[in-house]
């Protein structure tokens, strides 16, 4: 500690491939106790520590493997597909009923061009598998499509908030919005620690008291 910040031990660890390390890494960030304060801190350890690259690329089980991390521990269902019906904002989002089908089409979408990559991400966020942290989970499985199939992510801090909001409200129905804003937010720098953790500060700051919550 004499030598090293708090990002430098950060660091340190998240080079320490093993079970004991990613335990010190969740214990030593946490430091707000509320949900969104701990699973943000988790989310910081989910890069660090190397597990982000074991993470099924543009799968529904990616996306369940990305939730139950983040929020295992702070919530009961953490990972697990929904069984109830959920609407915000007077949107209705998939039927359960019919969500593990829905999910299966999903699943088979393709993942060749920014175009291929963009829908299946807006029909994802239709669906919204998960009663909460749907929107900080799908960012994060977005960012790691992009990544792997066209070396690229999002600069989210180049995506203004509102405009982000709006864009997502209005994508079920026509997704040029949305799309413009990720496609001008595309950058190659996919291996920097600073991107990853700027996307994650901006991820949770969508969330934040907004009349529109967990898109």
């Amino acid at each position: 500690m004499d030598a090293l910040d708090s990002n430098g031990v950060i660091r340190l660890a998240g080079e320490i491939p093993n079970k004991g390390s990613i335990r010190f890494l969740e214990w030593f960030t946490y430091s707000d106790n509320t949900v969104d304060g701990q699973s943000k801190k988790k989310a910081y350890a989910f890069f660090e520590s190397g597990l982000v690259n074991d993470i099924e690329v543009g799968t529904v089980k990616g996306l369940q493997q990305i939730h139950a991390y983040i929020f295992g521990g702070l919530y009961d269902f953490a990972g697990q597909i929904r069984t109830q019906n959920i609407s915000k904002g007077g949107f209705k989002f998939a039927n359960a009923q019919y969500l593990h089908d829905t999910l299966k089409q999903i699943d088979m979408m393709p993942e060749i061009t920014f175009d291929d990559i963009a829908d299946k991400y807006v029909e994802m966020n239709v669906v919204h598998p998960f009663m909460e942290g749907n929107g900080r989970c799908t960012r994060t499985w977005l960012d790691i499509i992009f990544k792997k199939r066209l070396d690229r992510c999002i600069d989210w801090s180049m995506i203004n908030k509102k405009d982000y909001l709006n864009a997502m409200i209005r994508s079920h129905i026509d997704s040029t919005d949305i799309k413009t804003l990720l496609n001008g937010a595309l950058t190659d720098d996919i291996y920097s620690r600073e991107m990853f953790m700027k996307s994650i500060d901006y991820s949770y700051y969508y969330e934040e008291t907004t009349d529109i919550e967990d898109v």
